[in-house]
Formats: structure tokens, C-alpha cells, sequence
């Protein structure tokens, strides 16, 4: 019997500093009612000094699994979308699954720029449809305030922190995520992209002093490919779900910028009350916008089961992703007993002792075995 990928599980997390438009008067030339006119965003959230991705990662995924009531040691597999991994290796993911305790759990980061959370569904239906594993966590999650230049207006203004997570599970009914295309234009490669850091060009005085650690966009070539590729890719995984756009009952886009997904959604005729926007109070997070606008829905009351869902997104490499989603779990106000919230609380903390644990041994290793060659 085939398998479907239901959403089983949901969870995010934003910093608790916040940026805002005026603040960022002070730092570049612009203004509130410009950035609100120009791309839709008042505020966005920016990590402290002692977070970074896996660590804002961990708690949307902690979040999902409390949601599904879900021990970590279930957890098969954990698929971080990221552009800002802690580290160039190793990946998030390991970091992640550390975290948690799920010691039985896979994990790698997948980078395919802001489109790279729908593209970890994709991944994640795969290997649910082939019965490799049963549960599996796809979280995007970015850091992107550690890479944008706030000396450049036209980049400043348009990206926050944040992460999101949703838990699938293996199911036999035919639920969840029904239909997923991707697609990349390698050519338009340079209109999104961050010059320096890599093996083309490593860090160098140079590069640091010239400010090329930072993203560099080209405006207005990356929003004429995002409104075709958003639109395209809509229309054809809504015919590949065997639906019409009529059917969605939400829409779930990348939040990039206003302007994009007002043109997108004018482009497939959708409905004022079918497009979910939360672009305002966070802007531009990455792989973690099109999650935290999921979760942000849910609790809203935006989404119920039965309903279907288009997620839709684009960015670097140039990359596009759509899928439409049958929502399958209960939604609603029933609370989480006391216990079960002690009980993930626990999981945690545990998680942090076995890795202190296995760190410790590590190191004991290391240490006698350095003694034995010293012999």
C-alpha cells in the first residue's frame, strides 16, 4: 500500500530582539513609509549574540514534536534547509539532532536558498513514499542578519532570523503532502548570491574589506523570475494534485516582499482571503518564512483539516518550489496536559546530558589514547 507524508507536527521560533523600521533610519539611508511601500515590512526579528541557526532550528523542532507528542528517539531523519549553517561543516542538522537526543535520527543541511523548506518536503515525501523511514523533521531555519550588509539599502531592509519545523509522518491515507515540483535556472546564479566564503572565492583581507561576505542582489531580475517561476510552479502542482486553484484554500508564499506575492497572486487570479502574508512582522527569513507563516496560519485558525494548501516559494541558484498539501491533523484548542509538557521538557534536558556524556568519553578516549602513544 502506498505511503503518504502527513504533517503531524508544527513548530517555530523567532529572537526576541527586534529590528524595526526606524531603527534602521539610523543606520542607512531610508525610511519606514519607504520600506513599507517598497516591499511591505515594518519589523523583523534579529539573533542575539549567543544563537545562530541550529541552535533557533532546535526550538521550532522541539516545538513540532511536543505538538505531535512525539519522543526524538522516534525521529528517523532531520533535513535543515539553511543558506547560514553555524558552521561551513558540520552540517546543522548534526547539530540539531544532538540537540534534541534523537539518536536514532539522520541528518543533513540542504541549501536551496529561500525555496529550500519546500524543497525538504519534496525530500522528505521521497523517502516516506519509498518506506525508507517513518518520521522525519524539515525545518528551515536562517540566520541571515550575520550576512547582510546594513551599510546597503537595497538589502538592509528586507531580511530577519527566524526558524520553522514540521514533523511528517507515514500514513496510508491518502492525505498531506499530495504534489511538490522544483525547478533551478543555474544562469540567473549571480542575481542572488553571497561573492566570497567559498572555494571560488575563500576569505581574504580583500574580500572581507571589500564587504563581499554579504549578500549582493540584483532587485529587480530576481522579482521578474519570482513572479513567473511562483506562478508557473503554482498552476502545475495544483494540476498535478488532480485541483484547481479555486480549491486552495490557502496559499502559503515565500515572504520575500509585498510586491511579489501581490503580483503572483494577481497572476493566478486568487481570491483577497486565499494569500497568507506575515511579511510585515518579520520580513525576509529565508528557508524559515513560508514554516513560521504555516505555524502563524494554524494558530490563527486559517486551517483546518481537509483543506488544501499551496506552498510556494524561489530563490537562490535561481530555485522555485511548489507544493500542495492536504491538511490531515487536528487543529484546535485542546490542551497539552501539564505532564506532557514536563515530559518534553525532560527530553531536553536529557538530550543535553547524553551529550555532555558522549562528549566527556570523547574526550577520555582521546586523552588515553594520546597516553598510549606517548609510551
Amino acid at each position: 500500500m502506498k505511503k503518504y507524508a502527513q504533517i503531524v507536527g508544527w513548530g517555530m521560533y523567532a529572537p526576541q530582539r527586534i529590528l524595526t523600521n526606524h531603527d534602521l533610519e539610523k543606520m542607512v539611508d531610508t525610511s519606514d513609509e519607504w520600506i513599507r511601500r517598497r516591499v511591505g515590512i515594518g519589523e523583523r526579528h534579529i539573533c542575539a549574540p549567543g544563537e545562530a541557526t541550529a541552535s533557533m532550528a532546535t526550538r521550532a523542532a522541539r516545538a513540532a514534536l511536543e505538538v505531535a507528542d512525539l519522543s526524538p528517539s522516534k525521529l528517523d531523519l532531520i533535513i535543515v534547509a539553511t543558506v547560514t549553517p553555524d558552521y561551513q561543516f558540520p552540517s546543522a542538522a548534526s547539530i540539531v539532532q544532538d540537540a534534541l537526543g534523537a539518536s536514532h535520527a539522520a541528518a543533513f543541511d540542504l541549501n536551496a536558498g529561500c525555496a529550500g523548506f519546500v524543497y525538504g518536503l519534496y525530500v522528505a515525501l521521497g523517502m516516506i513514499g519509498a518506506e525508507l523511514y517513518r518520521n522525519v523533521m524539515v525545518i528551515g531555519s536562517d540566520t541571515l542578519s550575520r550576512i547582510t550588509d546594513f551599510q546597503d539599502r537595497s538589502t538592509a531592509v528586507l531580511f530577519g532570523d527566524g526558524a520553522g519545523a514540521v514533523l511528517l509522518t507515514a500514513t496510508d491515507q491518502p492525505t498531506g503532502v499530495l504534489s511538490c515540483v522544483l525547478g533551478s535556472d543555474g544562469s540567473g546564479a549571480e542575481a542572488l548570491l553571497v561573492p566570497a566564503g567559498g572555494s571560488r572565492h575563500p576569505a581574504t583581507v580583500e574580500t572581507v574589506q571589500n564587504r563581499q561576505h554579504f549578500i549582493r542582489m540584483n532587485g529587480a531580475e530576481v522579482y521578474r523570475f519570482a513572479v513567473k517561476a511562483m506562478a508557473d510552479g503554482a498552476r502545475q502542482v495544483v494540476q498535478m494534485a488532480g485541483l484547481q486553484i479555486e480549491d486552495i484554500k490557502l496559499v502559503i508564499p515565500h515572504q520575500a516582499n509585498i510586491r511579489i506575492m501581490e503580483a503572483a497572486a494577481k497572476a493566478l487570479k486568487l481570491r483577497p482571503d486565499q494569500l497568507y502574508c506575515n511579511v510585515e512582522r518579520y520580513g525576509n527569513t529565508s528557508a524559515a518564512t513560508i514554516p513560521i507563516a504555516l505555524c502563524e496560519a494554524l494558530a490563527e485558525g486559517r486551517i483546518k483539516p481537509g483543506d488544501y494548501l499551496l506552498l510556494v516559494g524561489f530563490g537562490a541558484g535561481l530555485t522555485w518550489a511548489a507544493a500542495v498539501v492536504q491538511w490531515g491533523a487536528p487543529v484546535g484548542a485542546a490542551s497539552t496536559p501539564w505532564w506532557r509538557s514536563v515530559l518534553h521538557d525532560l527530553r531536553g534536558r536529557e538530550a543535553a546530558v547524553r551529550s555532555l556524556t558522549l562528549r566527556t568519553r570523547r574526550r577520555l578516549d582521546s586523552l588515553r589514547g594520546a597516553d598510549g602513544r606517548a609510551d
